[in-house]
């Protein structure tokens, strides 16, 4: 690729942490592309993460979701034109690597980069890019997506400037918190029961740390668990409900994160926020790890190409543990 590229469009449709952290390639192609056009095309569920973005000049939000739900031809047909109208693009870079997103890819024009049949779970992918690359799987997700960007388009994505980067959203909103402690938000929900850190266990850490615990829910059974938790101890406290760019904007003014392996956890990397993920079934593999920003591994061993939804073992992670990096951290601000 050249510097005449002026417009990039960007496939990752999902999910939330997914797009947090590849919305990190963002400033590093307009630092060596000023004048490029960046769109993104993504779900419409998680698209107010990226609202407003002011390095995204075309939002596009598609519902294949809901055509999954609905097998409705209409609504495909719709989003295949859709799709079609948005122009030329100079290139179309498929961060995802899945059948869904390569199909959007191609749809959206001839000049398709992603990953290559072994660098991917769905190898078939592959077959719909006019160029790949390779990196392994295993990869940190954070380091994968740089680098399938970076080799798209010939710029360069190193770890300096990944630790160096600017903080990922803008500021949507302010918040005033109490600053007589350290402020801390939790987050406590996950899309698996699994990847969920008891809430037993989540107030034993609120209580041990004595600081101001913000507790982070996304529906109504967090909500109740978030509230078991404020009800128990003085230390914690329900956070509003929020759009996810608010959201954003939330953890930004936050001294510290400790959350499940699930999108708002992502945020505080993303915002340059200190960060403690607790793993189960899943590995730190998810995040990009820094001395602000760690990851704390149950005992269970994971095959990260065969996932197993049912290693509850997040529960084995003692809960001291988690305090002791949490002051660390805290020590270190």
């Amino acid at each position: 690729m050249d510097k005449n590229i002026k417009k990039i469009a960007i496939v990752r449709l999902s999910a939330l942490g997914d797009i947090v952290n590849s919305a990190v390639v963002l400033q590093f192609i307009k630092q060596k592309y000023p004048d490029s056009q960046i769109e993104w095309i993504t779900e419409e569920m998680f698209s107010s993460i990226l609202e407003n973005h002011p390095l995204i000049h075309k939002l596009h939000t598609i519902n294949l979701k809901k055509f999954k739900k609905e097998k409705s031809f209409t609504l495909l047909k719709e989003t295949y034109n859709s799709l079609k109208n948005l122009g030329k693009f100079d290139v179309i870079i498929d961060m995802q690597g899945l059948i869904k997103s390569a199909i959007v890819a191609r749809v959206l024009g001839k000049n398709t980069h992603g990953f290559d049949k072994n660098s991917t779970r769905e190898s078939l992918a592959s077959l719909l890019y006019k160029s790949t690359s390779t990196i392994p799987y295993e990869r940190s997700v954070v380091k994968r997506n740089a680098f399938v960007v970076a080799d798209a388009l010939n710029l360069e994505i190193s770890d300096k400037m990944l630790l160096n980067k600017e903080a990922i959203f803008p500021i949507t909103k302010k918040f005033d918190l109490d600053k007589s402690k350290k402020n801390i938000v939790f987050v406590i929900g996950a899309s698996w029961p699994s990847k969920i850190y008891p809430k037993e266990l989540v107030l034993k850490v609120c209580e041990a740390l004595q600081e101001n615990v913000s507790i982070i829910w996304g529906n109504d059974a967090e909500k109740l668990d978030a509230e078991w938790i404020c009800s128990r101890t003085p230390f914690a406290s329900l956070a509003p409900k929020m759009k996810l760019n608010e959201l954003a904007s939330y953890i930004a003014h936050m001294d510290l994160l400790i959350g499940n392996d699930t999108g708002p956890t992502h945020m505080a990397w993303a915002q340059n926020i200190p960060s403690i993920t607790l793993f189960g079934p899943t590995t730190p593999r998810m995040i990009y790890e820094t001395t602000q920003n760690i990851g704390i591994k149950s005992p269970s061993k994971v095959n990260i190409l065969k996932i197993d939804k049912n290693d509850f073992s997040i529960q084995d992670i003692e809960y001291e543990i988690v305090v002791q990096k949490a002051k660390e951290l805290l020590h270190d601000l």
